[in-house]
């Protein structure tokens, strides 16, 4: 019958979606506890080149507070 397709249904969902999740995880990983930025348009690519520049370390995601700015 018709739910004979919903183990099948249930395999190919979860193999969708754990890339999705790993790549979160994998960006979390390698970015310092938070998720990769990305840039589509020019102002939040000027925003990350400003994190990059205002955090001392030449890396986006190791930002710091507005007290730390010298």
């Amino acid at each position: 019958m018709w739910y004979e397709i919903l183990p099948g249904f249930a395999v190919m969902t979860i193999c969708l979606i754990i890339p999705g999740i790993a790549t979160t995880h994998i960006h979390r990983f390698t970015n310092g506890g938070k998720e990769k930025r990305i840039a589509r348009h020019p102002w939040q690519w000027y925003l990350m080149e400003r994190d990059k520049r205002v955090s001392g370390t030449e890396t986006y995601h190791a930002s710091k507070g507005l007290e730390n700015i010298n």
